[in-house]
């Protein structure tokens, strides 16, 4: 037991002579590099820039969430959100099924509004509604397009 303590009281000499003579030891002074120009405005412009992105990558992200709907209802077995149609920049009629039966509601900003009640039914018995027109509204822009250009030309031409 006597050669235990005698152990470790020489063990702890020699450590605290090994940091005691660190300690001594002198120290080679080392060259410090010095820091880089500032470049003034520069510097500061380039900060600012690349804050302002970083902002504008978040508050797209949130737009596009919000917008697209990327938003999961993992836990609601009760609501599913059938379809969803943009009818203004604030205005969208959903389709949503609640137990056995689809509910059509208006929804615009702040107020939700049930237009239509039907039973359920697989979207293969699903009815397509198409317009009489069925014109793309790429199409019709660019028809409309052209009409305007058309009478514009025979405005200028008649000055």
């Amino acid at each position: 037991m006597i050669c235990v303590r005698l152990a470790r009281l020489a063990a702890l000499t020699l450590i605290g002579a090994c940091f005691s003579v660190g300690a001594t030891l002198p120290t080679v002074p080392t060259v410090v590099a010095e820091a880089p120009p500032s470049y003034g405005w520069a510097g500061f412009l380039q900060a600012a820039v690349g804050l302002v992105l970083v902002v504008a990558l978040i508050l797209f992200c949130a737009w596009a969430v919000r917008r697209f709907g990327l938003q999961t209802g993992a836990g609601n077995r009760f609501l599913k959100v059938i379809s969803s149609v943009m009818v203004g920049q604030r205005e969208r009629v959903v389709i949503v099924e609640v137990g056995d039966s689809w509910l059509v509601l208006g929804v615009a900003a702040g107020r939700v509004n049930a237009l239509h009640t039907m039973s359920a039914q697989g979207r293969s018995q699903m009815p397509l509604v198409e317009a009489d027109n069925a014109e793309p509204s790429s199409a019709a822009f660019s028809k409309s397009l052209r009409e305007r250009f058309a009478q514009f030309n025979q405005l200028r031409k008649k000055d």
